[in-house]
């Protein structure tokens, strides 16, 4: 039997006195910049691998280790190697030298950095992996390894050895890294066995000293949670890398390492978390881990590099490059200051023993550089989209519409999930850490407990006494409630789950006069699918609309790129009273629809079809739709972008509504000078009732101004124009009729991440014949 390696620590513990978990909601996904260490420097003696299209090791050459024309004389190396799935590492070489990585696929070459290390990552399984230093003769070689698939899982015996208890301590990986690790019990551990999640990220969830939010919340319902550091972050071995496939196999051995302890009821656990550690449990729940019983991933991506790294294949040099430079210095060695703390103060060997691979953690910054153009090879791996149909287990998902972090695009891959039979979902305008609203984690706590927990979901009287305040403290906003308990038998529960339908659509979260600013609707509405089946397409000519006169022009504004919507007062909560610029004269195109005549649901994605034409041979572009309403105010809805050289389709996956781009540098091409070009931008998903007697109105300019947190890298052409053909353009968006909604517009004020702005009629520029 493995030793155990976790020892009972003071870990801060649930506490309805503390009111912790619901205060740092509004920073779910962002990081404490007090506990981040400064970005890596760009000049900093780190090692380089050849040709490196995605990670710190590439291709050298296309062909096998054995293509070299002789073979050169070898001596035992003096530096260690390891082989894990898709990795090989080398520790204790001299710093510089040149490393050659031969064997049954293709030839890697990569340097030592200055603290002897080196990681070949993108290594393919097979038998006769060697490292050879071939700068000298005869060359130093190491012993040949082994280097095992994917789905190559331990036995069993791997994970009942490990003996895992409460308090802080580390999880054992199928090739020996350790994993660092809080187990925090809601009672004595002979008192069990307790229902178990798991939170599994690169931020802190396996800090000691303070707790995540999910993990806090269902410690305070009386689960048992685990909180788990992937590797190369907090005190966890390994070097980091962004979702890498390591990271989802170790999820597959904490899992099973965890289901494996006695104190763990029937042997089977679920996971939590928003944001990383929610679109972490995508990325584990596709291993399948046969101790997986239900995931409840929260504000979620279904594509890394549609959803928030290059939307529109514009890079998003706000929300994803200051996430990525707060991870790389939180990631390296010593970055977190809990992590010092356990060096420090406890005496923690492993962790910094843990820390000495770090100086091989990937560079965030150079990795987003470098995937400027989508690959399948690179992309799809990062992409819960092209793998969501492999989980099994039942599926609760929430996510928000204008999320000024990951995004809305997640709702294009819902009607992906298509192997597990229980899967719900909860859509909503708001920010991204309205996930963790009331009815959204009321819908969370119900299927961990129907399928983990095995019981009649209840929240305790306790935790519901203490809901409002944790809300107000998270909010701002008092009176937030927990919904009522809905079940009086397990049977009645688990029946219910399995025959309501799958998709719940919020309406103007934040305008319920009961809580004005808070994440609570004033009305849903169920579907059995996303999108509806009952939508349907409506498509404007914009030559038709009020604006499309004739050919108008627009002026490039980079400036804008940089513009973001803020809180209009100092009350805490940064996404209700938002203040929406007004659109300066000459720098946007606008065309409005005429009144509804009835209300109509948008429920979807949508498609702008431009006849575009620009003074250079390349054009940045944002659209954006809003509903302008009798009471002379105009309310965001949604928006899309897109760089025009990135106009190319992939038609096996365009639809009427939702155009696919496929942003690969072979099908990058330039706008043709002088003639007009038709360029499909796509409108991130939407649910919003348009009343009868609003009008639509597009909005076609630079991008910016219209998020809280995105800003773009933009091409530097400002004062150039760019022209657009009405007659030859078009708007198609889908709608549902039939929605009931009170005859009252949502409050401006308070309806979450949807800022209002007085309306004023716009002059659109023409073009002169």
């Amino acid at each position: 039997m493995l030793h155990s390696r976790f020892a009972l620590q003071s870990t801060v513990r649930p506490s309805m006195v503390a009111i912790l978990s619901l205060s740092l909601l509004a920073a779910a996904c962002s990081d404490n910049a007090d506990d981040t260490a400064p970005p890596i420097d760009e000049n900093s003696d780190i090692s380089a691998v050849t040709d490196e299209p995605a990670d710190t090791s590439t291709d050298a050459d296309a062909g096998d280790a054995g293509s070299s024309t002789s073979e050169p004389a070898t001596v035992p190396a003096d530096f260690a190697t390891a082989a894990a799935a898709g990795q090989i590492t080398v520790t204790g070489a001299a710093p510089g030298t040149e490393l050659t990585l031969r064997g049954p696929g293709a030839e890697q070459v990569g340097t030592v950095d200055e603290f002897g290390n080196l990681l070949f990552r993108q290594v393919e399984p097979g038998e006769g992996w060697q490292v050879l230093a071939l700068g000298t003769d005869p060359a130093p070689s190491s012993d040949e390894v082994r280097v095992p698939d994917f789905d190559e899982h331990p036995d069993q015996a791997f994970f009942d050895g490990q003996e895992i208890g409460e308090g802080f301590g580390y999880i054992e990986m199928r090739d020996g890294t350790l994993l660092s690790a809080t187990v925090r019990l809601p009672g004595p551990i002979e008192d069990g066995p307790y229902p178990t999640v798991i939170e599994y990220s690169g931020y802190d969830p396996s800090s000691p000293y303070e707790i995540e939010p999910a993990i806090n919340i269902y410690g305070l319902l009386g689960w048992a949670t685990v909180g788990v550091n992937m590797r190369g972050s907090g005190c966890s071995g390994g070097a980091f890398d962004y979702f890498e496939p390591m990271q989802s196999i170790d999820g597959y051995d904490v899992v099973e390492a965890i289901a494996a302890q006695d104190w763990v009821y029937e042997n089977h656990v679920g996971m939590v978390g928003i944001s990383y550690s929610g679109i972490s449990q995508l990325f584990v729940a596709q291993t399948q881990p046969p101790s997986l019983a239900a995931i409840t991933p929260i504000s979620v991506i279904e594509d890394s590099y549609r959803s928030v790294v290059w939307p529109g294949g514009i890079y998003n040099n706000g929300f994803a490059k200051s996430w990525g430079e707060s991870r790389q210095g939180a990631n390296e060695a010593y970055g977190s200051a809990w992590v010092n703390q356990r060096i420090d103060e406890d005496g923690d060997d492993i962790c910094d023993a843990n820390q000495s691979l770090r100086s091989q953690n990937r560079d965030l910054g150079e990795a987003a550089a470098a995937t400027a153009f989508w690959t399948d090879a690179e992309g799809d791996p990062l992409s819960p989209r092209t793998f969501v149909d492999r989980i099994t287990v039942p599926t609760f998902l929430a996510g928000s519409w204008q999320d000024e972090q990951t995004g809305g695009r997640f709702a294009t891959m819902l009607d992906d999930f298509t192997g597990t039979s229980v899967f719900k979902a909860h859509l909503y305008n708001g920010a991204h850490a309205d996930s963790l609203g009331p009815r959204s984690l009321a819908a969370a706590i119900e299927l961990l407990d129907v399928y983990v927990a095995e019981r009649t979901p209840q929240v305790s009287p306790l935790v519901r006494l203490g809901a409002p305040a944790l809300y107000e403290s998270a909010f701002g906003v008092g009176g937030i409630e927990l919904p009522p308990d809905r079940f009086t038998s397990w049977e009645e529960a688990r029946a219910t789950l399995e025959s309501e339908p799958a998709i719940t659509v919020f309406l103007e979260s934040g305008a319920n006069p009961a809580a004005l600013g808070a994440p609570v609707p004033r009305e849903s509405v169920s579907f059995e699918q996303w999108p509806p089946s009952a939508a349907e397409a409506v498509t404007w000519n914009l030559g038709d609309l009020t604006g499309g006169e004739s050919t108008m022009a627009f002026t490039v504004d980079v400036a804008r790129s940089q513009l973001l919507t803020k809180a209009a007062d100092d009350d805490g909560d940064e996404f209700e009273n938002l203040t929406w610029e007004p659109l300066e004269a000459g720098k946007a195109i606008v065309f409005e629809t005429e009144p509804f005549a009835e209300d109509l649901m948008l429920a979807g994605s949508g498609r702008v079809s431009l006849s575009l034409q620009a003074d250079e041979a390349d054009a940045d572009l944002q659209v954006t739709i809003s509903e302008v309403r009798p009471d002379g105010l105009e309310m965001y809805v949604q928006s899309g972008w897109l760089r025009a050289s990135h106009r190319a389709l992939d038609e096996s996956e365009t639809s009427e509504t939702l155009p696919w781009h496929l942003f690969t540098e072979a099908a990058n091409e330039p706008l043709p000078d002088g003639t007009f070009t038709q360029v499909d931008v796509a409108i991130f998903p939407a649910g919003h009732v348009f009343r009868a007697g609003s009008v639509l109105r597009l909005i076609i300019d630079s991008p910016g101004g219209n998020r809280n947190l995105w800003a773009f890298d933009v091409l530097g052409f400002d004062g150039s124009q760019v022209r657009i053909d009405p007659a030859a353009s078009s708007l198609t968006l889908p709608f549902v009729s039939g929605v009931e909604v009170p005859a009252e517009h949502p409050d401006c004020e308070h309806t979450r991440s949807q800022p209002c702005r007085s309306w004023t009629p716009y002059a659109n520029t023409p073009i002169a014949e």
